[in-house]
């Protein structure tokens, strides 16, 4: 088979390239997956812990809280405690971002229409220059500026592209550029009309979301349609899929969206079917067993868990690990596209979860300088 497969090619749009701490974010750099803690910032040993789980889950950028003085006060301590750089969520009072560039903020999230008055947003950026932050322009449907509202009498993609293209000038106007935007909605079809007509205005890298999208599943779903949408499409420079669940499953779906496009992989991506009368074995126990115990690989690889010899050996004979169910309890298993050997069902999970760990062990050898 062909390694040419230009209808999977995706061309991303071009953008600038901004640093967000140490990861650049736009232009040619690798998609970026964030997320956000729900831990009262204040409580920075909760918040600390937080911000580390999601960074085992693999998230390169993490926002946090700063509503309050007390906040900001403590953004520091967090700072030294963890890896990835953090962005400082500013909604309101412009001395929130001041105080958090001042502590270590590699990136303000604002939406300078509600920051205030334009002497308000020049300290701002006077804050981030100094700091070597970066700013977020923040624009969302359910708090479009009033003016805005006024004149499109409800949120519509052009009162959002307004609102973030008013805002880029303000910034702008202040001789700073260090910016990426974001013009979210909990509608999908509002969010990719109003990315899809900001990618027309700007070269500014967009940092993608559907905003408040709901419960795990649902907010998946949505997500995967909004953003699959725009990232097929070649738009999205860094993703934050808002679900109301653990941040950390924010990040898992996050790289699940990446790496189903093939823009970016992280961890093992399992084909599996859906289990059916013809199954060899419990596919559906089987994969979620497989799943639980190779979450912490963190190897881009392939396999495949299919219940019989219907699709089973055509899958696995484009992944590097393959298990296909056959009868009398004996399966059979597949090493780099070919068959290899058999297994018990006894013995399938722990025998196959040891082949994809020392696969994950000779793929990061190999790739060791």
């Amino acid at each position: 088979m062909s390694s040419i497969r230009p209808w999977r090619d995706i061309e991303r749009r071009t953008t600038r390239k901004i640093m967000v701490g140490s990861v650049p974010v736009g232009g040619d750099s690798p998609i970026t997956v964030q997320s956000m803690t729900n831990t009262p910032t204040p409580d920075v040993q909760a918040t600390i812990a937080q911000i580390r789980s999601l960074e085992d889950a693999g998230a390169d950028i993490v926002r946090v809280s700063c509503p309050d003085e007390e906040s900001t006060e403590k953004f520091d301590q967090i700072v030294k405690a963890v890896s990835v750089p953090l962005v400082a969520d500013i909604h309101f009072h412009y001395r929130r971002a001041l105080e958090a560039a001042d502590k270590g903020a590699a990136c303000l999230r604002i939406n300078p229409g509600n920051i205030g008055s334009k002497q308000r947003v020049m300290e701002v950026v006077q804050a981030a220059k100094a700091n070597g932050c970066s700013i977020r322009i923040g624009v969302n449907g359910g708090s479009l500026e009033r003016p805005l509202l006024e004149k499109y009498g409800e949120p519509c993609p052009e009162a959002l592209v307004e609102s973030a293209l008013n805002s880029i000038k303000l910034l702008e106007d202040c001789d700073f550029h260090e910016i990426k935007i974001s013009v979210k909605a909990s509608d999908v079809f509002l969010a990719v009309a109003a990315y899809a007509g900001l990618a027309e205005a700007c070269d500014y890298p967009f940092h993608l979301g559907i905003t408040e999208a709901g419960p795990a599943r649902l907010g998946t779903v949505k997500s995967a349609i909004g953003l699959g949408n725009l990232l097929w499409s070649g738009i999205g420079d860094t993703i934050r899929v808002s679900l109301s669940a653990d941040p950390v499953e924010e990040v898992h779906v996050g790289f699940d969206l990446l790496k189903s496009l093939g823009l970016r992989h992280r961890g093992v991506n399992i084909i599996a079917c859906p289990s059916c009368a013809r199954q060899g074995f419990d596919v559906i126990d089987v994969v979620q067993q497989i799943e639980q115990r190779i979450a912490h690989i963190s190897t881009p690889m392939d396999v495949s868990v299919l219940g019989c010899v219907v699709n089973g050996p055509g899958e696995a004979a484009q992944t590097v690990l393959g298990l296909t169910g056959g009868g009398n309890g004996r399966h059979k298993v597949y090493v780099g596209g070919a068959p290899d050997h058999n297994v018990s069902s006894e013995d399938m999970v722990d025998h196959f979860v040891r082949l994809i760990e020392t696969e994950a062990e000779k793929i990061e050898a190999s790739q060791a300088p």
